[in-house]
């Protein structure tokens, strides 16, 4: 039986390939990272609250963190896991999700490569933190 992390996983990584989209919720017409978190989410069978108004470039995460146990997620601060969700910074007032695969890369919707794709290990962007689905 899986947790609900490799669930997570599964379903993020049957999405690759599906568009970027800024503010996009499907996997026919686009995702961003906070969509593909609440795409995935929703295919686990989960209710999920997304951010409104935000862009490309924010100055701080601060006020969606929140939202992260709104949505089933808590910190994790042991080894990383099949299902984490990661928030890293890819650059200065950029903050970008992204999934743990199972084979140590990450699952994300890249806006540069217009699509969501899996990105092998190591991670080069720094990683302001990590959250682990709950159980149901």
């Amino acid at each position: 039986m899986s947790t609900p992390g490799e669930q997570f996983a599964a379903i993020a990584h049957s999405l690759l390939g599906t568009p970027f989209r800024l503010h996009g919720r499907s996997a026919s017409s686009g995702v961003d990272c906070v969509g593909l978190v609440a795409l995935t989410l929703h295919a686990t069978g989960r209710t999920s609250r997304s951010p409104v108004g935000y862009t490309l470039r924010n100055l701080a995460a601060d006020a969606y963190l929140p939202l992260l146990e709104a949505n089933g997620f808590f910190p994790a601060t042991d080894v990383p896991l099949t299902g984490d969700l990661v928030l890293a910074r890819p650059g200065p007032g950029q903050f970008h999700l992204l999934i743990q695969s199972g084979c140590g890369g990450h699952i994300h919707a890249h806006a540069g490569l217009g699509r969501v794709v899996l990105t092998p290990p190591p991670l080069s962007w720094a990683t302001l933190g990590r959250w682990r689905l709950a159980p149901d």
